[in-house]
This record gives C-alpha cells, structure tokens and sequence, in this order.
C-alpha cells in the first residue's frame, strides 16, 4: 500500500444531464470506474469537476455523494478554494469535512497578489482549515505563477502539507523538490508531465484522464513510482496524442467526452462550457483506437 496521496488521483469530473442538473447515477458510474481501475484517491469538485459552476449545497451533495459510494474507502481532497480570503477562510469554519482527508486550494487568481500576500493568503487557509491543506499552482487559470520560493516559504506551515504543481515549468519543481521539507509532497498537475515530475521526486499526479483511462494510466504512475522508468516512458507516449484533446474546447469538455465515448457517463457540462462537438468527438475517437486507450 502506498502512502497516503502518492500515486494517482482523478480530479472527478461531475456527470450532468442535459439540463445541467448534477447526474448521480452518472457519478456513481464514475466512481466505480476509477476505483476499479486502481486509481489511489480522489479529488472532488477541484477544476475538472466545474467547481466554478456549481453551488454551496450542490458541492456538499456531491461530497456526501462520493463518500457514500467510495466502495474500495480512497482517501479524497476535497477543493476549498478562492480569491476572497475571508470568505474561504469562513467556508472552512463552517464546512463539515468530517471523512476529507485534506482539501485543495487554488492560489488565488485574479486578484494577482504578490508574493507576501499569496502567503499571507494560504496560512490564514491553513489556520482556518482543520484538514490539511496541499496547495494548487495554476498559472493558466490564475493569472500568476507561485514561484518556488513562496511554496518552500509556505511549505514551513505545518497545516499545509504539498503542492499541486501544474505551472509546467519542470525547472521549477526541480527547486521545490531540492529545499523542501521531507515530507512535503510534490504532485503534478499536468498528465503528461507526471513521470518526468515524478523523475524529478513528485509523488504522483492530480489527473484529468484518469478519469477516462484510469487503468493504463495508474500503472504508467506506479512503474515511475517503483524506479521503472523504462516502461513509464513507453506508455506515456500513448497519451501524448490524446493530452491536447482534453483541453481543445475546454476542460472538463474534452474527458466527459471521453467518458461518454466509453459509455460510463454523458459529456454534458455548464455554460459557459458547451458540450465537445461532433468533430472532436471523431478525432477523440480515432487517437483512443490508435493507442489503445
């Protein structure tokens, strides 16, 4: 068994109908998928699962949902985030969190704070949350980069306890891996850059195909995780081709696309996404023949 939040975890998409009402027999599928796949926790209602878009009540539903039917009992980080501290700082006072075994926290976008004040903003989080707290580095989303300097700061917090690393620049996670604490966890935020992080000391991906294809891509993380690159490195040529796919009309457009391919679930999703569209929803289907996925 591997430590806690090492190996894979699907960052869960959340199954609509088509008028935009959550689907939990679509959900239920989902989790059944995943866990059978051997996927090694869970990620509820981060960005994949259109946390943008859906309510206060609906999130707790899904949380209470996902626990109810987490048949194989997966740990689960659960995304608490924002860009208005004091609200996320009361989300926390008042969350129930009772069977979380952490929660993900977006750095704060928009706003574009500096370096002291994205600090500033996750140790109030990490005060406030009585989970720990692994931290997410967006830049795309956010707007601005964490540097290196400001995680390892933040890593000296004894709440927070990793990092979500999805700025892409491999430069970068090299510097955190080399100052930060022991135990402090460096985990991709990006699929295909998973196994050179994991080369790099990451412990492991947030994932959005796993999803779709969690089998063939939990055991391309374990084989990096157990040293065997050699075989990490072949099977992640297999998801080079589908990777911009995921992300061409939007995500979690691309994967529900992929799961409704698949049959475990619809590919509805909430404006201002709109479903993939049919030509996509081809190219998909030929680059998953094509690589056996």
């Amino acid at each position: 068994m591997r430590p806690k939040f090492h190996g894979v975890a699907p960052a869960l998409v959340t199954p609509m109908h088509a008028d935009g009402s959550i689907d939990f027999d679509g959900l239920k599928a989902l989790v059944q998928h995943v866990s059978d796949g051997g996927v090694d926790y869970l990620v509820v209602q981060g960005t994949t699962g259109e946390s943008a878009t859906t309510s206060k009540d609906e999130k707790k539903r899904i949380l209470s949902f996902i626990q109810e039917n987490n048949v194989k009992n997966l740990p689960i980080v659960y995304g608490v985030g924002g860009n208005n501290t004091p609200e996320v700082v009361k989300q926390l006072q008042e969350l129930d969190l009772s069977g979380v075994d952490a929660i993900l926290s977006v750095c704060p976008y928009y706003n574009k704070p500096g370096a002291r004040g994205v600090i500033a903003h996750y140790s109030a989080v990490a005060d406030a949350s009585p989970v720990p707290v692994i931290m997410y580095n967006i830049p795309g989303r956010t707007g601005i980069n964490m540097a290196a300097a400001t995680t390892l700061k933040l890593a000296e917090h004894p709440n927070i306890i990793g990092v979500k690393e999805a700025s892409c620049i491999i430069e970068q996670c090299m510097e955190i891996y080399k100052d930060k604490p022991e135990d402090f966890l460096l985990i991709s935020g990006d699929d295909v850059q998973a196994v050179p992080i994991i080369a790099c000391g990451g412990v492991g991906v947030m994932s959005v195909i796993a999803n779709a294809v969690p089998v063939k891509f939990t055991q391309m993380i374990h084989a990096a995780l157990d040293g065997d690159f050699a075989t990490a490195r072949k099977a992640l040529g297999d998801f080079l081709a589908i990777d911009p796919h995921l992300y061409e009309e939007g995500n979690p457009v691309g994967v529900k696309k992929i799961l409704e391919i698949k049959g475990i679930c619809g590919s509805d999703v909430r404006l201002p996404l709109v479903k993939a569209s049919d030509e996509l929803g081809e190219k998909m289907k030929v680059v998953l023949a094509k690589d056996n996925l």
